[in-house]
Order: C-alpha cells, then sequence, then structure tokens
C-alpha cells in the first residue's frame, strides 16, 4: 500500500499480543544500528500496529548472498550486552513469532541456552499434549551436555527462517527479528534449517569475514532446537519429530 501523502510504499502490521509491536521496533532498530544488513525503516507505530517501508521484490543472487553474509558477520559482531540480552528498549517478555520469548540477561551460554530456549518450549509441549515424560527426559538429558562456550554474546537477529530475508535484487533484507543477545551459530542454524537461497555463498562470505569456531558443523543440530521446538509449539508433530531426532543424536 502507499502511505498517505508521501508516496511511499509501506507494510502495516498489526501486532498479535500486548507489547509484540514494541519489541519488533526495538529488534528491527538494533539490527539497522550495525551498519551492515538493510532493515527497513520504521515510519510510525503504536501498540496495535506497525508501519515499516516495504522492501522492492527482487530475486536473490550469489553476490547479493556474498553480501549478505558479510554483512551479517557485521550483525553479530556488534555484539550484545549478554546472553538472553534484549535491544535497548526492548522487552524481557517478548515474542518469536507468536510464541513467547524471554529475554533475560545471563553470563553463561550454556546454561541460558537451556534454562531460556530449550527447555520452556519443551514445557509448553509437554502442556499441549505433544510430548510427553519419556520426551522431555530426552531434552534434558541434552541440555545437561551442552558445551561450553567461548563466544562473546553477539547481536542476533533471532527468528533467521528464509521468509525473514528479503532480496531486492541487489542486497538481502532483515524483517520480522526476535532480537536478542545470543549465540552467532544459532542464527546460521536456522538459516540452514529452513533453507536460504545461495546458502553455501552466505556462508562462505561469512567465514571469510568472521570464521567460526572449530566443529561449527556438529553444532549445527544443537542450535536448531530452539526454533525447531519453537515450531512444536506453534505447528505440532512434525516438527516435534525434528526436534527429537536433533537432541538425540546431539
Amino acid at each position: 500500500m502507499t502511505e498517505s501523502g508521501e508516496g511511499r510504499d509501506v507494510v502495516v502490521k498489526r501486532g498479535h499480543a500486548p507489547g509484540a509491536t514494541a519489541a519488533e521496533v526495538a529488534g528491527l532498530r538494533w539490527l539497522a544500528a550495525a551498519g551492515t544488513v538493510p532493515v527497513p525503516t520504521v515510519r510510525r507505530h503504536d501498540e496495535e500496529r506497525l508501519v515499516i517501508d516495504r522492501v522492492p521484490a527482487g530475486r536473490p543472487s550469489a553476490a547479493a548472498a556474498e553480501r549478505f553474509g558479510r554483512g551479517l558477520a557485521g550483525v553479530h559482531a556488534a555484539g550484545a550486552p549478554a546472553f538472553g540480552a534484549p535491544p535497548p528498549d526492548g522487552l524481557a517478555d517478548a515474542w518469536i513469532g507468536r510464541a513467547p520469548m524471554t529475554n533475560v540477561p545471563a553470563g553463561d551460554w550454556a546454561s541460558w541456552y537451556a534454562a531460556d530456549r530449550v527447555l520452556p518450549y519443551v514445557r509448553l509441549a509437554v502442556d499441549a499434549g505433544t510430548f510427553g515424560p519419556a520426551e522431555a527426559t530426552v531434552f534434558e538429558r541434552a541440555c545437561a551436555r551442552l558445551p561450553a562456550s567461548a563466544e562473546p554474546p553477539a547481536r542476533l537477529h533471532g527468528d533467521l527462517w528464509t521468509g525473514n530475508v528479503l532480496w531486492d535484487g541487489r542486497e538481502a533484507w532483515l524483517i520480522d527479528p526476535a532480537a536478542h543477545g545470543g549465540h552467532r551459530e544459532t542464527d546460521l542454524a536456522m538459516l540452514r534449517l529452513f533453507g536460504c537461497p545461495h546458502l553455501d555463498h552466505v556462508l562462505g562470505a561469512y567465514q571469510e569475514a568472521s570464521p567460526l569456531a572449530d566443529g561449527w558443523r556438529d553444532r549445527v543440530g544443537l542450535h536448531q532446537l530452539f526454533p525447531l521446538l519453537v515450531h512444536t509449539v506453534l505447528f505440532g508433530q512434525s516438527y516435534a519429530d525434528q526436534a527429537l531426532e536433533a537432541a538425540r543424536s546431539f
């Protein structure tokens, strides 16, 4: 649609819950502040809706994917105060899609990832009857084996599936974040999980700009637990099976 009086193509999004719009605005501005990947400008917002510039439609290319990989490395390198930290002016009680997500700063990645990014969604899936006690135990055992990480907190998009990366023909843009401080491999694992055009070019350029720690490929399933469990809560059994497979393999 065209914004009245300004001749600008915009997208209008309605907030699905209290705080959802404010959390998204804070995330968009935090990602934009890194200055390395384009993010739509927020034109106005209130409790009920958000108005942002529309990204022109285009086709992904290998060159754009490489720019995106380098830019995403820059976003991550911009950092966060702590694992679990919300963006400035962000909310402790935020959202990933329509699922609740807690943003509470923590000092240790492994304990935070277990406590705030894996087990809460296991409990929600148990409450919904998707998992039983035996399945919940699989995730608890996986969390008990989480490796320590020397990575500093990265500035994450947080919901980096392919639908939240838009291509204008030259650049990739980031939309719909669930931004927080986390491990940079989690964003990359989500890109792989749900597919991304020219992913090899994205990852290759990322590696050139900011090499990943040894063994990162072996940790992909571990970092996919979070989005798989969120999708289990939102969409049910097909993702539950994938989440269990990832936990068991780890």
